[in-house]
């Protein structure tokens, strides 16, 4: 027994449960910062305890709803999970998880680990947790200040990939070239998964697509199909480098609704058809996949069907509220292809809208907001009943609303975001929904002050 790490994560248990009894938050990352400080090989003792080993999953959009949809799928045939649920995707988040679930002796009550890990963080992951699996989402531009342009965090991903353990799984969009790209870089198992629904494209690459040149010898890309962003399908017109294909597929028929979407699943050895409890083309890529990781673990593929079909939102990512006779919807943006998607949704039954878009500039978010420029408001302009613009760049919000063509008549400036909510709910008829769109810290405040009402638990707690 390693006393030294039992001591650590005594003490990283301690400093979690006082931060929660003071209301400072939910202790979801100040155990890892003590138990680090007093063990600093804590993350891989712990992690090298789990029996069945660890998987990471990162990417730019669906990390958390990707994670959480894997983690129901695991958890429904009876493997016992170490999470970082509410979304704490930096090392001291992870190692607070890994301490939450061992025993007083250090020791993990958990078989499996799970854990959602920020783009930066993902390389200073791979060698201590020895990962059993490694997810891929996508990569898009975002925060800016942080990661720089996309192709910076590709080159991050392939110098860190070439060290994992050749027995370790690589589970990757086909759709994205950036990370399709990154299959050369492990010499063990790759699964590449992605979307064959040729309705669904287009042959034209939307502007704001954030790689458009082949990332082996930098030509432009060819693409036959579109999807959104530079998701599709697509070859180089000057070497060999194209979509591979994917083992597992979405093919049609596909079919998309303000709730639920009707999807076919191509797996090794035959097809499922389900019904996935979440809108939008974004989530049939987290869906996806979750399901090419569950596959990769050796989930059998009826297990897999039948765990997607009974899930429910992820916190903030399109989680409904009931406040009163009102619901709030909350849909988490923070980049240009992201936000453009939770808009497309929104704006496919042509209903008109009410709108919260809480826009804040602060680290966590991102300092740059130039992104909103990149956004595609001109879609759901005409859809729009009503916006309160609120945080941080409340007016900058507001101005890019008017660029698109909203009638300012309609517009509403509250930077509080306690009373932007109320502003909101306000201009939503009765029965109807105010959709909420925030960045990530407007999205802590907005959900503080539902729970403040009595609305949702803490965060920490879903």
């Amino acid at each position: 027994m390693d006393l030294r790490l039992q001591s650590a994560v005594l003490a990283g248990r301690a400093a979690s449960a006082l931060s929660r009894r003071l209301g400072r938050g939910g202790g979801t990352v100040i155990a890892g910062h003590v138990v680090a400080r007093l063990a600093p090989q804590a993350l891989a003792q712990l992690s090298h305890a789990l029996p069945r080993g660890v998987v990471l999953l990162s990417g730019t959009n669906g990390k958390t709803t990707t994670s959480r949809l894997l983690a129901h799928i695991l958890a429904s045939t009876g493997i016992a999970l170490v999470h970082n649920r509410a979304g704490a995707n930096l090392l001291s988040g992870i190692v607070s998880a890994l301490t939450q679930d061992a025993d007083w002796r250090g020791r993990p009550r958990a078989a499996l680990g799970l854990f959602e890990v920020d783009e930066a963080t993902l390389p200073h992951a791979l060698g201590p947790t020895a990962p059993r699996a490694v997810v891929l989402t996508n990569i898009f531009r975002d925060q800016l200040d942080r990661y720089g342009e996309v192709q910076f965090v590709a080159e991050l991903w392939r110098e860190a990939l070439a060290t994992l353990p050749p027995g370790s799984a690589l589970v990757l969009n086909a759709d994205d070239p950036l990370v399709a790209s990154l299959g050369t870089a492990h010499a063990g198992p790759v699964v590449y998964y992605g979307l064959d629904v040729p309705e669904l494209g287009s042959a034209v690459v939307p502007h704001a697509a954030d790689a458009r040149l082949c990332p082996r010898c930098g030509a432009p890309l060819a693409y036959a199909l579109a999807y959104y962003g530079h998701l599709g399908h697509y070859a180089c017109t000057a070497c060999a480098f194209a979509r591979p294909a994917p083992s597992i597929a979405v093919v049609p028929p596909l079919r998309t609704g303000p709730a639920r979407t009707l999807l076919t699943l191509q797996v090794p050895g035959g097809h499922l058809a389900l019904a996935l409890p979440l809108p939008g083309l974004y989530n049939v890529y987290n869906a996806l996949a979750a399901a090419a990781a569950a596959l990769a673990l050796g989930v059998p593929p009826l297990a897999v069907g039948r765990a997607l079909g009974r899930f429910s939102a992820a916190f903030g990512r399109l989680e409904r509220v009931a406040v009163g006779d009102r619901v709030v919807s909350l849909a988490l943006v923070k980049n240009p292809v992201g936000c453009t998607e939770v808009l497309r949704t929104l704006a496919a039954d042509g209903a008109p809208k009410t709108l919260l878009i809480a826009i804040n500039d602060l680290f966590a978010d991102g300092t740059d907001v130039s992104w909103l420029w990149d956004v595609d408001f001109e879609q759901i302009a005409p859809r729009v009943a009503g916006a309160v613009c609120s945080g941080t760049r409340a007016a900058d919000m507001a101005l890019r609303l008017k660029y698109a063509l909203v009638d300012p008549a309609r517009l509403v400036v509250e930077p509080d975001i306690e009373r932007a909510l109320a502003r909101g709910l306000a201009l939503t008829p009765p029965a109807g929904v105010l959709h909420v769109l925030p960045t990530y810290t407007a999205l802590l405040e907005v959900r503080a002050a539902l729970h403040r009402q009595g609305a949702v638990g803490t965060f920490w707690e879903d």
